[in-house]
Formats: structure tokens, sequence, C-alpha cells
């Protein structure tokens, strides 16, 4: 990986373009592991080594996979891929369980052990809704990450002592809670402010274990290991992400097609869910950006046809790149996970972004 490519790739930011997909009536709307098997196909021909789509519609669900996955063998829904900044939606959910708790407030000011001095810019501190809706004010990453970042693993050499160095030499860019900016250095804050150096176990504890996400973590486990897909960048594997700093933006979390799709049954049915409050809570609008894009707790949330809304995170490392989105009207949802860097250009959106999108179009417009 080129050393200029580092912050376009630690930085990936959630972003892409809502593609209406090829709209269908319900006569016509081919079965679900055909259609699946389509989108499947188009992110092999956009240059994925392999790919795995989950998705659920009308109280079904079904997971395909494609490509050369561990051992030669086509990977399928427990095949392991490093997950990215979905994981910020994990995140979100653990703010949003102490929330209902009670134990803190979204408005609760952003609080850290002493030596780690956090930044302030005009009549109000940072807040943790600030931090869980990107509009802290705080830049993407910290100002000292980048220098000795090795690029195939930029976050792994970054240590709580020089988190707080970097807290000391960071400015605000804008007031909190006035502008949205993406920032996983702000969402890899709140992971600490919620459970200070322990940030892994906690998201174990709070969020994966209740949801029965058994292949969501950062510790990979030796049977995880040997079902890994290789992340590729530029057509040649690359290493994966490791990070103990800010790992609550998902940086090196791994998961599995399977458990992003119970995960994302979860978010369509929360009253079925042991997280029912906290999940409600992150769907709410808690921040308008632009352009029609408001925030959830983590989520993004975008307008579908129809007066309907999407509800959506993207993600990726170095050598992985991923997407969910889900329309809780019409009852479906999609991830697709890909074992390869996936950029945005000024004029198209990430493949897995693009097709991620295109298919849950397919899939409400019916």
């Amino acid at each position: 990986m080129q050393r200029r490519k580092f912050l376009t790739v630690a930085t990936a930011t959630a972003g892409g373009t809502l593609l209406a997909g090829n709209a269908a009536a319900a006569d016509d709307l081919p079965d679900l592991p055909a259609l699946v098997r389509r989108y499947v196909t188009r992110a092999l021909e956009a240059g994925s080594p392999s790919v795995v789509c989950g998705v659920i519609h009308g109280g079904r669900r079904h997971v395909a996979g494609a490509g050369e996955g561990p051992g030669g063998a086509a990977p399928d829904g427990r095949t392991v891929y490093q997950l990215g900044s979905i994981a910020k939606t994990l995140t979100a959910t653990a703010l949003a369980r102490a929330v209902c708790a009670g134990t803190t407030r979204l408005d609760a000011p952003l609080t850290l052990p002493a030596r780690f001095p956090v930044p302030h810019r005009g009549p109000r501190p940072i807040t943790l809704v600030d931090l869980a809706t990107h509009s802290s004010g705080l830049p993407s990453l910290p100002p000292n990450l980048a220098a000795d970042a090795d690029p195939y693993d930029p976050y792994a050499h970054y240590t709580l002592d020089d988190l707080a160095s970097g807290l000391g030499e960071t400015t605000l860019a804008t007031e909190p809670g006035s502008r949205y900016a993406y920032s996983n250095f702000g969402v890899g804050l709140l992971g600490q402010a919620l459970a200070f150096d322990a940030v892994d176990a906690m998201l174990r504890r709070r969020v994966a274990e209740p949801l029965g996400l058994k292949d969501t973590t950062t510790a990979l486990r030796p049977d995880m290991a040997a079902r890994k897909a290789v992340g590729h960048f530029a057509g040649q594997p690359v290493p994966d992400w490791r990070d103990r700093v800010l790992s609550a933006a998902g940086t090196s979390m791994y998961s599995t097609a399977d458990d992003m799709v119970r995960f994302l049954s979860a978010q369509l049915r929360p009253g079925r869910s042991p997280l029912r409050a906290a999940i409600e809570l992150t769907q709410r609008p808690h921040f308008t950006a632009e352009d029609g894009l408001r925030l959830g707790l983590g989520w993004h949330l975008s307008p579908l046809p129809g007066g309907r809304t999407m509800t959506w995170h993207n993600g990726g490392t170095g050598g992985f790149s991923t997407c969910a989105a889900f329309s809780r009207e019409s009852g479906s949802a999609v991830v697709m996970m890909v074992n390869t860097f996936n950029e945005q250009t000024a004029t198209d959106p990430r493949p897995v972004d693009a097709l991620t999108f295109g298919l849950l179009g397919e899939l409400t417009a019916v």
C-alpha cells in the first residue's frame, strides 16, 4: 500500500449514494436466492476475491457467498471478515444501553481520566451524543496517529500514552453539536468514555453476547482464524488491522454474515430482542446533517421513495469492505462483505455500497 493512501483508508468515511435499483412488481421479483446470487456475481466482477451477502425479506433469510474463501472453498455465512466501521453501531448500542439503564445521559460531557485533556471550543463541552452522531468537531483521526503508522496496520502502534498526547494537540474544527464531520477519533473516544481501557470486553458483554453474535469480536479465536478470509488491497494480500485504543470505531472488529444477519434482524424487530429499548434509541434521529441525511446513534438515516427510511452504515479496513442497510417499513435488510479495499471516487460510491443499496432498493420496491 502506498503511504499516501493511508489516510484515505484509515478514515474510510461513511458515505455512498442510494441507488434506485431495478424496481420490479411483486409478481416479477425473482426468488431470493437468485436475486442475491446476481448481486454476489456483480461484486466479484467489481474485483472482489470473495464476497458474502446476507438478506432478510418477507420473513425469510438467505446468505450466499462466492469466490475463493479460506482453503479455496467458496465463503459462506460463517466466513470471517474484518467488519470495519459497521462496528460503530455496536458502540452506539452500548451507549444506548447505558442511557436506558440510567447510568449516563446522551448529553453527558465526554469525561476521561485526568491525564487525557478533552478539547473544547465554544460555550459547551463535547457530549456523548456528539460523539455518536459525528458532530463533536473532532478531526477524523488523532493528529499524532499517522506520523509513525505502518500503512499496512495503521492503528497497531497507537497507545494510551499516544492518545493522551494526541488529545493535547487536538483542535476542534467546529463547536460541538454544530456540524456533521465523520470521525473515527470521536467514536474511539466514545468507547473509552464508556469503558476505559476495556472497550473490547465491554462490547462483547453489552452487545455481542446478548444478541448472540458469537463471531463478532476483536479477539480472533483459533476456530475463527481457520474460517477467515484474507484481506486484499489492489489485488495483493494485506494483513488485518489491529487496534486497542480506538477499537470502538471498528478498526479491528471481526464478524460474519451470519452474525450480521442476526444483528440486522434485531434492528428490524427490536421488540423480539433483549436490547429493545437500546436499539430503538439508536435508530431515533438525533442530529440532522445535510441533503436529507439524519444521524441516529451510530446509524445513518437516508430517505427512500414513498417516505420510507434506509438505516445504514458501511465500513472498511485496509483489506476489507462492508456495508449493511435496512428498511423497517419494508422488513428488508442487506449486508455485504468483501475481502478487498473498495474506494469511493468523486463520481461513484464504493462498489460494495452501491450493490448493497441497489439490492435493498429492489427489495423495498415490492
